[in-house]
């Protein structure tokens, strides 16, 4: 891992280029051009990005309101979903004119916050809490009619916990959505010391799990839909394989195993376990929540403690195991599988994982770094590697707050450099390999 120190370098946008209301306009542009070969430049001075050898960071963008999941057109444009509105819109399109690597053109729509943003075909589709949205692009990848977007889905779950959607959509006409469970471990009073989980879950009826829906059909809700996969807490970071034609998604594991069972577990089991989780998602696949978790170290399914569990006995004899575990409490929230052709070889066909950082590890939290995991023929080949690290800007990070950028959203450009957005202060990072 070589350290490519990145320095501010003049990167402002000027007046007229900033993201604030004089760059947000109604329209969408002029017609995009062809992107041209990537030219690294500098990011801001306050992040020292650590990348592999020939790999380089710059800012697309920066002064976002906490950008989260994000696309790429294949004429070059970046949409991005924000969950803070910005200028009365939650939608920010970029684009790259003079092709140097910045966002030089800013337009913005959508009166609504999020996390969810996905494109497919003609379309492109938009979360909120409770709703998806989808907007008709020309042949240019641009909104046709940005104020009038068809409804899909509607009314679904928010309680304000866990609440954002994540969305990805098949080849198939299909769209998936993540439905959080408002609830660490379905207990009778959530996170309470001593209070015992339910059994059956009913949160399971209507969240923790992979919603599917059509892709065309306005107006859908629950009874038009059907739940795809179950038993998974929290899923932020979902793609489609298109190797194996399926579905692949990361899950946030649950929370205070030594905080509420210091009996049970150390401070230091509390810290890694349970496993942040890797799945492939068929119909009917079963990640095991609340009754089980993951321990990546054991490789089992593991009895949690609001139901009988002592941290030995094992459970989920009706869960799917995932593909692979992480430490826990590192907070997965984006995932992209990469088919492009400028990154080498190795990287064709493998995951990249942004780790967004937790709040419950102690005395330091773990995770602000983009990871790569090799693929063949659809499965993991070996460990997972850091690829991009100290978005922080340090190494000891007592508090999310104190992190300088905390990585969210991944997208691919058509030029195969890859997209990673910042929610804390608003940054898109574009990392693009030159071998030098």
């Amino acid at each position: 891992m070589t350290p490519i120190r990145v320095l501010f370098a003049g990167l402002a946008f000027t007046a007229s280029m900033t993201l604030g209301s004089s760059a947000l306009q109604a329209g969408n542009g002029a017609p995009a051009k062809k992107p041209s070969k990537p030219k690294p430049v500098s990011a801001p001075a306050d992040v020292v990005l650590k990348l592999p050898a020939g790999f380089h960071a710059q800012v697309f963008a920066e002064g976002l309101k906490q950008p989260r999941h994000i696309v790429v057109t294949r004429e070059g444009d970046v949409y991005v979903k924000l969950n803070h509105l910005q200028d009365g819109n939650g939608i920010i399109r970029l684009r790259d004119t003079d092709h140097d690597g910045k966002a030089d053109q800013v337009t913005g729509f959508g009166n609504y916050t999020g996390t969810g943003i996905a494109l497919k075909g003609n379309y492109l589709y938009a979360t909120s809490d409770e709703e998806i949205f989808r907007y008709q692009l020309d042949d240019k990848d641009e909104v046709v009619d940005p104020q009038h977007p068809q409804r899909i889905v509607t009314g679904l779950l928010n309680r304000h916990e866990h609440e954002s959607k994540s969305i990805i959509l098949d080849n198939d006409g299909n769209l998936y959505t993540n439905i959080g469970a408002y609830s660490n471990v379905c207990q009778v009073k959530d996170r309470a010391v001593g209070s015992p989980g339910i059994s059956p879950c009913p949160i399971l009826d209507s969240a923790g799990g992979i919603w599917k829906f059509k892709a065309d059909k306005t107006d859908q809700t629950y009874g038009d839909g059907g739940r795809y996969g179950t038993g998974f807490r929290n899923t932020v970071g979902l793609d489609w394989n298109n190797q194996t034609n399926s579905l692949f998604i990361m899950v946030h594991g649950r929370d205070q195993l030594h905080d509420n069972f210091p009996d049970l577990y150390t401070q230091d089991q509390g810290n890694d376990l349970p496993a942040e989780t890797f799945y492939e998602v068929h119909q009917g696949t079963n990640g095991g929540w609340p009754y089980a978790y993951w321990d990546q170290n054991k490789k089992q399914y593991i009895l949690n403690p609001e139901y009988g569990g002592d941290g030995k006995k094992t459970a989920g004899e009706d869960a799917q195991a995932p593909v692979m575990g992480f430490p826990g409490h590192m907070a997965p929230d984006g995932l992209l599988f990469y088919t492009g052709n400028q990154f080498p070889a190795r990287y064709k066909n493998g995951a990249f994982i942004t780790f967004h950082g937790s709040w419950n590890r102690q005395p330091e939290e773990k995770g602000y770094y983009v990871v790569f995991v090799p693929f063949k023929d659809g499965k993991p080949t070996g460990k997972w590697e850091v690829f991009a690290d100290n978005f922080a800007g340090t190494e000891h990070i007592t508090s999310p707050g104190k992190a300088l950028h905390r990585p969210c959203g991944l997208a691919q450009g058509p030029d195969g450099s890859i997209y990673v957005t910042d929610d804390a202060h608003g940054t898109i990072f574009k990392i693009s390999y030159t071998g030098k």
